[in-house]
């Protein structure tokens, strides 16, 4: 998935929804990337795209931000 600057979302990226909350990339299926709490094996079925853990703890699965309701806040720092 990319965000609408073009970007590609990856694992941790903090994310700001249109209606202003914000949360996490919790595992991006599109670049196959996963943690331990969101095994590849539970989550692939979704086929594409990234999910969200918000601030609230709600997850959030998006496959397209073509509608403009997520972006980028602050990329993650992969080692």
């Amino acid at each position: 998935m990319k965000y609408p600057d073009g970007t590609h979302a990856r694992l941790g990226d903090r994310v700001r929804f249109s209606n202003g909350d914000e949360g996490v990339v919790v595992f991006s299926i599109d670049t196959d990337e996963y943690t331990p709490a969101f095994p590849k094996a539970e989550w692939a079925y979704l086929k594409r795209g990234v999910m969200v853990r918000t601030d609230q703890g709600a997850l959030v699965h998006y496959e397209d931000p073509n509608v403009n309701v997520i972006s980028l806040v602050e990329r993650a720092k992969h080692t």
